[in-house]
């Protein structure tokens, strides 16, 4: 995602939302592109980088997993280090303590605000935050910034996560509204998107924010294997693109996991 660099240490998974706003909009969406707030996003589309299909392509061996309900320390031993994605620096996310707080006003998308929120749903056992950054637009204002949530879960929690969620994406295609401290925000639709292939499942959807009117496009790519979940996360603060997460991240990350 490009952001500021000043955004990268705002908050936690309380996302751009909790963090910078780009969620709470009571002056009303009407779909229309009134403006442009701070650029945290790639300019590129998310199936950029990801491998073409087609019917005739040999499907990738499904990935074997232990199973394991890792510890907060063993997801750390599996995150993305720097030196592992050539041209970026991971390192642990400031302010992930802090929390989102939005509470969606129908059911059926409360799986997309917890994730939203940086808290998916059921919650896991442990969680771990990285941020991954493009060291080659160090220095720039648009520096390409990616966020990620591991986190591990119980027997079955993990598939579960998937499940809702996708569920929640087909659900809330419409938009949806939720209710915060910091007020009301509008989500005027949710999409799914091209995913490269990745673990044992590979999801991305799109979920569009509204902040002063204008529009802010969500890109989230989740990916699991065994018990673990990672959740990707990109932004678009500047215009109405899609934000990218690149795959080499993504594949990189999911050939780490247990």
């Amino acid at each position: 995602m490009k952001v500021r660099s000043t955004v990268v240490a705002a908050s936690a998974l309380v996302l751009c939302l909790a963090a910078t706003g780009c969620g709470p909009d009571d002056s009303g969406d009407d779909g229309s592109d009134k403006g442009a707030g701070k650029k945290a996003a790639a300019s590129r589309t998310p199936d950029s980088g990801a491998p073409a299909t087609t019917g005739a392509a040999t499907p990738a061996p499904t990935p074997t997993s232990s199973g394991k309900t890792l510890t907060e320390a063993e997801l750390a031993e599996v995150a993305l280090t720097t030196g592992e994605v050539p041209g970026y620096e991971i390192a642990p996310l400031e302010g992930a303590d802090e929390r989102g707080t939005e509470e969606s006003q129908d059911k059926d998308c409360r799986p997309i605000t917890a994730i939203i929120n940086g808290s998916p749903e059921p919650a896991p056992a442990a969680t771990v935050f990285r941020t991954a950054m493009d060291t080659t637009e160090e220095g720039e204002d648009d520096q390409t910034v990616v966020t990620e949530i591991l986190t591990s879960h119980p027997a079955g929690g993990a598939e579960e996560l998937l499940r809702s969620v996708r569920d929640a994406v087909r659900d809330c295609a419409d938009g949806f509204r939720t209710t915060s401290a910091d007020g009301p925000s509008t989500y005027t639709g949710v999409k799914t998107l091209p995913a490269p292939e990745a673990g044992q499942e590979s999801f991305a959807y799109q979920v569009t924010g509204s902040l002063a009117g204008a529009k802010v496009p969500l890109v989230f790519h989740l990916v699991r294997t065994g018990s673990t979940v990672v959740t990707f996360y990109a932004a678009n603060f500047l215009t109405a693109a899609t934000p990218e997460v690149p795959a080499a991240l993504v594949t990189a990350q999911a050939a780490k996991l247990p």
